[in-house]
């Protein structure tokens, strides 16, 4: 499948696919019954978060040299925890730092996005499940993180979830480099063979615990070197064979 985008076009929200010779809508719905659609109008459409999951599953410490940068132990098995819908934002949108926030962290990270209804999925039939992949910024309060021991408020503030720009298809299984920039200097760059899970291991025990819905998000974890943002700051995610997830960076 081309990269998958979701678009604001003429004030509604639209799947759109990108093509070398241009941009098509799908009509549709990109989780079932599809098809090609009519030619945009403009080469540069304004683009929403590629989808609107239910919920991200999020994995804490899946880098081995992550773990060790924030001082604790290997899992035996993955940490996951939730960040909510209403934190998700799109490339282009400004993650706002909230009145009173400690340090705000990016973290760079690869997505997986959910195709059909999950549950119980063994690792060896995870790519059946999956759509496509795309990048992830798993934005942070640091300092409630640690004040709080779990990860909810931290990391569920609204527009700590950019995702974007697209969904792009492609083998679950084949290592992909991931990394962020901060004002253009490179801050993470680390390889998806780094995990300490695997995706597929991942969607067999996400799926264990609950149901994923097409249009859910795995986040796969983030590599060392995370980092402080401050307003005035642009972030990007960059992950080979996806694309650049950018967002600058305001206060509230």
């Amino acid at each position: 499948m081309d990269p998958l985008y979701r678009i604001d076009h003429h004030g509604i929200a639209r799947y759109a696919l990108r093509r070398r010779e241009g941009w098509r809508l799908l009509d549709g719905d990109p989780f079932g019954a599809h098809a090609v659609g009519a030619a945009l109008d403009t080469d540069r459409p304004s683009l929403l978060a590629p989808v609107m999951p239910s919920k991200i599953v999020a994995v804490g410490l899946n880098y081995k040299d992550h773990a060790a940068e924030m001082n604790k132990a290997l899992p035996d098995e993955p940490l996951i925890f939730l960040k909510p819908s209403t934190a998700v934002i799109g490339t282009g949108a400004a993650i706002v730092i909230p009145s009173g926030a400690g340090r705000v962290d990016y973290e760079a990270e690869l997505g997986v996005v959910i195709g059909k209804t999950a549950r119980h999925v063994a690792a060896a039939h995870a790519h059946e499940y999956v759509l496509g992949l795309t990048c992830v910024n798993d934005v942070t309060d640091r300092d409630l993180q640690r004040r709080d021991v779990q990860y909810t408020r931290a990391k569920g503030f609204d527009t700590f979830a950019p995702v974007g720009p697209c969904v792009v298809s492609g083998d679950i299984d084949r290592p992909l480099t991931v990394e962020s920039r901060v004002n253009g200097e490179t801050r993470q760059r680390s390889s998806t063979r780094e995990l300490i899970f695997p995706i597929r291991q991942l969607v067999e025990f996400v799926t264990r615990v609950m149901t994923l819905l097409p249009g859910d998000i795995i986040s796969t974890g983030t590599p060392p070197g995370v980092g402080p943002l401050v307003a005035g700051d642009q972030v990007v995610v960059a992950i080979e064979g996806v694309g650049e997830l950018v967002n600058d960076v305001v206060e509230e």
